[in-house]
């Protein structure tokens, strides 16, 4: 499974009410291009709630805030075709670390869990029920201090295995190790001081498959994490407790 980047246009164009079928621990996928028109963005703006809102105003550069509302009202388009409501009755509300889950009834009823992560104009959103779940994707940036990030933030041996790597892999290798790590602080609902809390062992690249790692005592659940493979240039991964039905949802769900 390479993910595949669909643009937003289709996602919050389309007038289907239909509901898509979850079945409980699966996981479905949707990966998004941020490219959507002034249209689009107006949509998607109407969709946010009072948090997101002020939270979009804040950031400085016009392009940051395009990429915020559309990732955000994307995750609303989404998340209404599994509940089977308009994007603009989605109400979410937010943990103590941030985690956003649906509100009360919505979240109740359909025992929806979710997660979204966007970076440099596109999107990633995860979606499951019965379980929580955490995905991260990342855009492999070459001007970032690896030895001193991973150093810092990273475990010894992650440290370590990173700058093993060759000078022209080494970034790759730090967001590899990041995304994963990411994904799993998220579905555990914990912030970045979590990270060296949990160690990631990569042994080979390999996609699709679980990675294995250490969870500390930040993490009471048992957590599975997978990279997902993405084209050059980018680096991806899923976490949750159940792994065994993941499948991204394409042209044929919108």
């Amino acid at each position: 499974m390479l993910i595949s980047f669909r643009s937003i246009e289709r996602l919050t164009g389309t007038n289907r009410q239909d509901r898509i079928a979850l079945e409980p621990n699966a996981i479905h996928l949707w990966a998004i291009e941020l490219d959507g028109s002034s249209h689009c963005l107006k949509l998607c703006a109407e969709w946010l709630d009072e948090v997101e809102r002020h939270r979009a105003a804040r950031l400085v550069r016009e392009e940051d805030r395009r990429f915020y509302v559309l990732a955000h009202g994307g995750l609303r388009a989404v998340l209404s075709r599994y509940l089977g409501v308009n994007p603009d009755v989605v109400a979410l509300v937010r943990g103590e670390t941030g985690k956003p889950s649906l509100m009360g009834e919505l979240r109740d009823r359909s025992a929806i869990t979710f997660n979204l992560s966007h970076a440099h104009g596109r999107a990633l959103i995860g979606v499951s029920k019965a379980q929580e779940i955490g995905v991260d994707l990342e855009f492999v940036r070459a001007d970032i201090e690896v030895a001193n990030l991973s150093e810092r933030f990273f475990t010894h041996s992650e440290h370590t295995a990173i700058m093993r790597a060759t000078e022209e892999q080494r970034a790759t290798r730090f967001f590899r190790y990041w995304v994963a790590k990411e994904a799993l602080l998220k579905a555990q609902g914990i912030g970045l001081g979590g990270l060296p809390d949990c160690e990631i062992f990569l042994d080979a690249d390999r996609f699709n498959t679980d990675i294995r790692t250490r969870l500390g005592a930040q993490f009471p659940n048992t957590l599975r994490v997978r990279l997902l493979p993405c084209e050059k240039g980018w680096e991806a991964a899923v976490a949750a407790q159940r792994l065994h039905a993941v499948e991204q949802c394409g042209l044929e769900h919108l």
